[in-house]
C-alpha cells in the first residue's frame, strides 16, 4: 500500500524540478538581497533604450519592448535555472520578427496587427522550446556550428546596421533587403533626405556608445548618451529643428490579451518561430555556458529551453514579442553584483514603474539615438577575430562562414538562418562522406603506426597494407570505403593482407554490411584477407547480427593493430621495409 501513497510525492518533485524559482525562494539569502536590487536598478538603466530600440528592430511600437521586457524577465525567473542569466528583447531576433511578420501586415501595416502576429510568434516560440524542453531536445543548439554562427551574426549585424542608418540620419526609407535599403540609404544623403540636426545627433551618440564601452565599460554607456541627448533636444527644443523623438508613452502596464490572428497567418508563423528557437537556443545556451563557467556552474540545456520558452509565452501574452538571452545585459547585471533571478524581477518592477508613473520620461529621447543604440548592439554581433581565425586556421570552415553572411546579408534574416542551420548539417555530412583516410607505417623512434603522408619514409611490411577509416562506415562512405580497398590491391599485385585499424569505425550499417560481403569476397578470389583489429564492442555485434562472419573469417578480428601486424608476419615472415629498399 506504501507505493499509492509515495506516487503523487514523485510527481510533485518532479514538477517542482521544472520550476527553478521555487528552489530559489526557499534558498535565497537575506544578504543576496541589497546587492540584487542595486544590480536591477542598474540593469534597468540599459533595459528601457534598449528594450525600445529593440521593439523598433522588430518593426513594433517601442512600448511593446518594455512590456516585452518585464514579463520575459518574470518568467525566466520562475523557471530559468541560471542564477545570472537575463532575457529581453534581443538585437539578433529583430530582424528575424520583422521578416517573419512584415510579409503579413495588411496595407498601410497596422501596428495593432503587428503587434497581435509579434506576440503569436512570441507564444509559438515558447510553446516549441518548452516542448523541446521537455522532450530533451537540448542538442538542437547544436544545429548551428560556430563558423555559420559566425557568419550569421556577421550577416545580421551588416543588415542592421545598413537598415538602421536611415534612422541614424533622420530620415527613411520604404526600401527592404540590404542591397536595396544600402541603395536608398546613399540616394537619401545625396539627395538631401537626410536631417542635419538629426544626423549630428545619431552620429554622436553612436560614436559616444562605442568610445564608453571602449574605454570606461562599467559606465552605463546606452544610458548616459540618452539621458544627454534627451537633455540636448529639451534644452535647444530640437524638434523643432526636424528632430523625431519616442514621444509619450502610454501610461500603464500592458492586459493579459490572446493575439488574434488568421489560420492562414499560422504556417508563416510557424515557420518563423521555429528559426527564431533556434537562433535564440544557440545564444543562449553559448552564453550560459561562458558565464557558468566563470562560478563553476553547470548549464542544464533543457531546463534553458523550458525557461526561454516560458519566458516567450510570458511576453506573447501580455502584448510581447519573442525574446534571447543577452549577453551584454547579463554581463552587466553581473559586473553589478547580482547574485540571484531577483536583479530581473526588480529590472521589470523598475519598468513597470516608468510606464505607471513616469511614462512622459522618453519624451524627448531622440530617434536617432535609438538607431545608435542598435548600429551599437549590431556592432557588438560582429566576430571579426573569430573570422579571421577561420581564414588562418581553416579555409573550408571559412567558406561556409562567408556563405552564410551573404545568405543572411542577399537572401534575407529568415532565409539566412535555413541556410546556416543546412550548411551546419551538411559539413557534417560531408565529413562522413569524406572522411579522413590514411596508410599506415612504422616510424623509427616513434611508437605505435603511422600515418604514410605524415611520415612518407614510414617502413612497411611487404604484402600487408595498415588501412585507417576515420568515420562510422555507413551508406554514405560505403562505395568510397570499398573503391579504396580495391584499388590497393590493384596496385600491389603481392598484397596478401589488409589489415582495417577499426577504432574509428563507430558505426556498421547494412549498406556498408552489404559492400563487406561483397568486398570480402572479392578479396579473397584474389587471395587477400580482409582483416579488422581495435574493432569496438557495439560494431562487432553489428556485424555479428549482419552475419558478416560467413565471408569474414572470426579469425579475422583482432584486438589491436600490434597483434594484426604481429599474427601477419608469424604466418609470412615479413620483414619491415624502408620505402627507399627495393623490393
Amino acid at each position: 500500500m506504501a507505493a499509492p501513497t509515495d506516487r503523487p510525492d514523485v510527481g510533485e518533485r518532479t514538477w517542482k524540478e521544472h520550476v527553478p524559482g521555487l528552489r530559489l525562494v526557499r534558498s535565497y539569502e537575506r544578504s543576496w538581497l541589497p546587492k540584487d536590487v542595486v544590480a536591477g536598478l542598474v540593469l534597468s538603466a540599459l533595459l528601457v533604450p534598449q528594450g525600445m530600440a529593440y521593439a523598433q528592430l522588430a518593426g513594433l511600437p517601442p512600448v511593446t519592448g518594455l512590456y516585452t521586457s518585464i514579463l520575459c524577465l518574470i518568467g525566466y525567473a520562475v523557471f530559468g535555472p541560471s542564477r545570472v542569466l537575463v532575457l529581453g528583447p534581443d538585437s539578433s531576433l529583430g530582424p528575424m520578427i520583422a521578416a517573419t511578420i512584415l510579409p503579413l501586415l495588411l496595407a498601410g501595416g497596422d501596428p495593432a496587427r503587428a503587434v497581435a502576429l509579434a506576440s503569436m510568434l512570441a507564444i509559438i516560440v515558447g510553446v516549441v522550446m518548452v516542448v523541446a524542453g521537455l522532450a530533451r531536445f537540448g542538442f538542437v543548439a547544436d544545429l548551428l556550428s560556430k563558423p555559420t554562427q559566425i557568419g550569421y551574426m556577421n550577416g545580421l549585424a551588416l543588415t542592421i546596421i545598413v537598415g538602421q542608418l536611415p534612422k541614424l540620419f533622420g530620415f527613411s526609407t520604404d526600401a527592404s533587403g540590404l542591397v536595396a535599403e544600402a541603395n536608398a540609404f546613399l540616394s537619401g544623403l545625396f539627395t538631401g533626405s537626410a536631417n542635419r540636426t538629426a544626423a549630428v545627433i545619431g552620429v554622436s551618440a553612436l560614436a559616444g556608445i562605442l568610445l564608453l564601452n571602449r574605454f570606461i565599460p562599467k559606465v552605463p554607456s546606452v544610458l548616459v548618451i540618452v539621458v544627454l541627448t534627451a537633455l540636448l533636444v529639451k534644452g535647444f527644443e530640437l524638434q523643432a529643428h526636424g528632430v523625431d523623438t519616442v514621444g509619450v508613452l502610454p501610461q500603464g502596464l500592458p492586459t493579459f490579451t490572446i493575439p488574434q490572428v488568421g489560420w492562414g497567418d499560422v504556417p508563416p508563423l510557424f515557420l518563423g518561430a521555429l528559426a527564431i528557437a533556434v537562433v535564440a537556443l544557440a545564444d543562449t545556451m553559448s552564453t550560459a555556458s561562458a558565464f557558468a563557467a566563470r562560478q563553476g556552474e553547470r548549464v542544464q540545456g533543457n531546463q534553458e529551453m523550458i525557461g526561454i520558452g516560458a519566458a516567450n509565452i510570458a511576453a506573447g501574452a501580455f502584448q510581447g514579442f519573442p525574446v534571447s538571452t543577452s549577453g551584454s545585459r547579463t554581463a552587466v547585471a553581473e559586473q553589478a553584483g547580482s547574485r540571484s533571478q531577483v536583479t530581473g524581477v526588480v529590472g521589470a518592477a523598475v519598468i513597470a514603474a516608468v510606464l505607471l508613473f513616469a511614462n512622459a520620461l522618453m519624451q524627448y529621447v531622440p530617434q536617432p539615438t535609438l538607431g545608435a543604440i542598435v548600429i551599437a548592439a549590431a556592432v557588438s554581433l560582429t566576430d571579426v577575430a573569430g573570422t579571421r581565425r577561420l581564414w588562418l586556421q581553416r579555409r573550408t570552415e571559412f567558406l561556409l562562414s562567408l556563405i552564410a553572411l551573404l545568405g543572411v546579408a542577399l537572401l534575407g534574416v529568415l532565409p539566412g538562418i535555413l541556410i546556416a542551420v543546412g550548411l551546419s548539417i551538411l559539413n557534417v555530412f560531408r565529413r562522413t562522406w569524406w572522411p579522413h583516410q590514411a596508410e599506415l607505417g612504422r616510424v623509427e623512434g616513434v611508437a605505435g603506426l603511422h600515418d604514410t603522408e605524415s611520415y612518407p619514409d614510414a617502413e612497411r611490411l611487404p604484402g600487408l597494407v595498415v588501412y585507417r577509416f576515420d568515420a562510422p562506415l555507413i551508406f554514405a562512405n560505403a562505395r568510397g570505403f570499398g573503391e579504396n580497398v580495391r584499388a590497393m590491391v590493384d596496385d600491389d599485385p603481392a598484397l596478401r593482407w589488409i589489415v582495417v585499424a577499426a577504432e574509428p569505425i563507430t558505426d556498421v550499417d547494412t549498406t556498408a554490411s552489404d559492400m563487406l560481403e561483397d568486398l570480402d569476397t572479392w578479396l579473397n578470389e584474389r587471395g587477400v584477407s580482409l582483416v579488422f583489429a581495435e574493432m569496438k564492442d557495439p560494431v562487432r555485434a553489428k556485424i555479428e547480427r549482419y552475419e558478416l562472419t560467413r565471408t569474414i573469417s572470426p579469425e579475422h578480428f583482432l584486438p589491436t593493430v600490434d597483434e594484426a601486424v604481429a599474427e601477419f608476419r608469424r604466418q609470412t615472415g615479413a620483414s619491415w621495409r624502408s620505402p627507399k629498399e627495393p623490393a
